[in-house]
């Protein structure tokens, strides 16, 4: 078995043992009740918040390929990254979505692969960043059964960490990734418009699932769970997502068939979304002769 077969079985393992905690942990006859019981309606802008949030971290990440002397159509640039969330979503097993997008333009452009690489890994990062700048945010808002330090507030904790965040994150693109650092403001900016439109999807999605209580709360455990999907530990995220909900629940006081049935509903959006990629990449594939197709 090599390498990327054993990973793909792991993964494989992980994401089973995921599903079957989560349908262990919930009721499973009252999920079907609020899937049943879902209003449609919502769901149709909250999947147009979802692309909306896709083109501004793909605007991002063309501002990186920029200051490493790629220059591609904002077009084309879409097209490349919805391939990239296809393969991501549903060739985990393979070369990735960010591993597909670095052999294309190093192939076509003669772009160098480690520059290639530090772009993508910088585009990650800033999209990381991001979640957690507003995770910090919802800390000083929203109603959290947790303690850290005994003696200081949370409030206070996540005031210090937001100051702290940007800094570190300057020093750490401008000493790791310095030939980017032109990029910093306005990539960033478009890493925070991209999350923000995910939150206003996940606030339509409640909106279909009847939710009108502890909303930020539920952005909160929406926010966290996102950076535990993007861990390459389960297909997709699934089931990794859905675990943070329920275990947060007693920290939070969510609703656990609510919150379970919200992020299945989140990751068909994303399924189906992804699936655009598989389109586009059939069309790609078919202009591949031409060295000027990207």
């Amino acid at each position: 078995m090599n390498k990327k077969t054993l990973k793909l079985v792991l993964k494989l393992i992980l994401t089973g043992l995921a599903v079957f905690l989560v349908f262990r942990k919930i009721d499973t006859d009252q999920l079907l009740l609020v899937l049943q019981s879902a209003s449609w309606f919502w769901l149709f802008p909250a999947f147009l918040l979802f692309i909306l949030s896709k083109v501004f971290t793909a605007l991002r990440l063309n501002l990186y390929f920029r200051n490493i002397d790629l220059y591609i159509s904002e077009k084309k640039n879409l097209i490349l990254y919805a391939i990239g969330m296809f393969y991501n979503l549903f060739l985990p097993g393979g070369i990735g979505g960010d591993g597909y997008k670095v052999y294309l333009l190093n192939k076509h452009f003669k772009i160098p692969v480690k520059s290639l690489l530090q772009a993508v890994l910088l585009d990650r990062l800033g999209g990381l960043v991001s979640i957690i700048l507003l995770l910090l945010g919802l800390l000083l808002v929203v109603d959290i059964d947790l303690i850290i330090i005994q003696e200081i507030p949370l409030s206070l904790i996540a005031i210090i960490l937001i100051l702290l965040t940007l800094p570190v994150f300057y020093l750490i693109t401008k000493y790791l990734f310095g030939k980017f650092l032109p990029s910093f403001l306005q990539a960033n900016g478009f890493s925070l418009l991209g999350q923000i439109s995910q939150m206003i999807a996940a606030y339509f999605i409640l909106l279909a699932l009847g939710i009108d209580e502890k909303i930020l709360e539920y952005q909160f455990i929406f926010l966290l769970s996102s950076i535990v999907a993007v861990l390459p530990l389960t297909i997709g995220g699934v089931g990794a997502r859905e675990l943070v909900f329920i275990y947060s629940h007693e920290y939070i006081g969510i609703d656990k068939n609510a919150a379970v049935a919200f992020s299945l509903i989140f990751f068909l959006i994303s399924a189906i979304a992804s699936l655009i990629g598989s389109i586009l990449k059939i069309d790609l594939e078919k202009s591949d002769k031409d060295k000027n197709s990207l």
